[in-house]
């Protein structure tokens, strides 16, 4: 098994990214939930404790046995660190002035391993309500600030330390130094956790899992699923089965161009052709839970239907990645259920099969590193996220095929002069949406009454919080008149700069 580092969260809002940012020192790690902690095994070099909205002062603050570790490192985080000390017999208050932001450490022990080579007058981000008032005698302060005395602490003679800020936010300029002192120095990581390894030992352990069973899977064109099934199908070859299903809601020439990207990518796979069954599902429907369930619904049995024309299939391939997984766990009880809106949620209890996910330990960014690797073409690997519904939900309002039409139009002039302009890559997810708003337009000496359309464009990194994107009005300009001039039915282009929160980046 591969060496890791075991993170416990208590219920921060940072926690992903302490996982994040370990894996990036190529180093394995997983979040687990405080009150379900795994067995410790082995390969377990380090524990770190994450922060908390909590208090440890309250009756039923989070809680963990520090002892059930013995001689494993453990780092605590904030909350973490705040556990510890006062566990130990150490005192905990309220703060007394805000300790929230940037700060500086006015004294670093260097000559502690945590803090090697981390400068004095180093920024750190602060966030916290409590603070560390005095810690036990066998505890030494190793770095504070101006306000805060006990930033950092040290278990003497053991590899035990707490910090009350945060280093896995880019507001500690040198965090990820500390992260590393922990991981690498401190619990002796080797740092070999990478791309190639993940896929040599991902493959065969989907040899030893899959043997010669056959695996069906539901391809949709992006970076997730492509990744799961170039993986599986390097395990077992022409047993893996993917479907791609016309929904009727993909971009323009989308099912033509992806199915034909597969084919050059050795899968096994059949296109289908839903189209009328979408329409005819989504005939009437408004508002848009309606909507995404009618088409999530129509989705299960078109998909069911050609799965079962194959016989002897007993696994179902998912592209589920990490913060499916993490989203779906509760740090207050014990359920792992993948959160609804996978876009093939539903399919294994109807199918009565086994699942399949051999991208579940992984961030988006590390899928993309993956596919790299595997040689998957840089333009799958870099399409924006689209959402499962796909035009279904950017069609306000109801839903058919002239409308669909439309939309495409749009959304490929919008999306082909980004690519065009060299726009594309820095922006994190764009679109086009059909709104149910009809205005007055002049074309030559013609009066019109027609749709508007908006275009939506944002900057993120996971799509959690998005900006949107400050596109130069000169693009905007000439992707308007465009649309104007070449789709019929649309007489009006509107841009969405309304950020996340408090509005999403889909509309519907």
């Amino acid at each position: 098994m591969a060496q890791q580092i075991l993170i416990l969260d208590f219920g921060s809002q940072y926690t992903q990214l302490i996982a994040r940012r370990v894996r990036e020192l190529n180093v394995y790690c997983e979040i687990h939930p405080f009150n379900h902690v795994p067995p410790i095994t082995p390969n377990i070099k380090g524990v770190i404790l994450s922060g908390s909205p909590c208090s440890v002062r309250e009756a039923n603050a989070p809680d963990v046995d520090l002892k059930q570790f013995g001689e494993i490192p453990v780092l605590g985080v904030c909350y973490g660190a705040q556990l510890i000390a006062h566990k130990s017999g150490g005192a905990v208050a309220p703060s007394q002035i805000r300790e929230y932001g940037r700060a500086k450490l006015t004294t670093v022990n260097h000559h502690n391993e945590l803090l090697k080579e981390i400068s004095l007058d180093s920024q750190v981000w602060m966030s916290h309500a409590d603070t560390i008032t005095s810690i036990p005698d066998q505890f030494e302060i190793i770095a504070s600030t101006s306000s805060v005395k006990v930033a950092a602490f040290h278990l003497k003679g053991e590899k035990v330390y707490g910090i009350q800020f945060h280093p896995e936010v880019t507001h500690s300029l040198e965090g990820k130094n500390l992260l590393r002192n922990f991981v690498v120095h401190i619990c002796g990581c080797a740092q070999d956790w990478t791309p190639d390894q993940f896929v040599e030992s991902t493959v065969a352990d989907l040899k030893r899992k899959l043997g010669s069973d056959k695996v069906v899977m539901a391809l949709s064109g992006g970076v997730d699923s492509t990744v799961a099934a170039m993986l599986i199908h390097k395990a077992i070859n022409k047993n893996l089965y993917c479907i791609f299903v016309d929904n009727g809601l993909l971009r323009k020439g989308e099912f033509e161009q992806v199915l034909h990207s597969y084919q050059g990518m050795g899968l096994n796979i059949k296109g289908v052709d839903a189209k009328d069954k979408f329409y005819a599902a989504l005939k009437g429907l408004s508002e848009p839970e309606a909507k995404r369930k009618a088409i999530g619904k129509t989705f299960i049995d078109v998909f069911d239907e050609e799965a079962h024309a194959l016989t002897d299939v007993k696994w179902l391939g998912q592209g589920t990645i990490y913060p499916d997984v993490i989203e779906s766990v509760s740090v207050k009880g014990p359920s792992a259920t993948i959160k609804s809106h996978h876009n093939v949620g539903g399919l294994p209890e109807k199918m009565k099969m086994k699942v399949v996910e051999p991208l579940n330990t992984l961030f988006k960014d590390e899928v993309r590193l993956v596919g790299k690797t595997l040689g998957i073409d840089p333009l799958i690997l870099g399409r924006h996220p689209f959402p499962g519904p796909g035009l279904g939900i950017r069609i306000l309002g109801d839903v058919n095929a002239d409308k669909v039409r439309v939309l495409q139009e749009v959304d490929a002039i919008f999306i082909g002069a980004l690519r065009s302009h060299n726009l594309y890559e820095r922006v994190w997810q764009a679109g086009a949406v059909l709104l149910p708003v009809y205005s007055v337009g002049v074309m030559g000496d013609e009066r019109t009454y027609e749709q508007v359309a908006a275009l939506r464009a944002v900057v993120s990194v996971d799509g959690m919080t998005a900006d949107w994107a400050h596109l130069p009005h000169e693009f905007l300009s000439e992707v308007s008149s465009d649309i104007i001039n070449k789709v019929k039915g649309v007489n009006r282009v509107v841009y969405d700069i309304s950020s996340k929160p408090p509005a999403t980046i889909e509309w519907e």
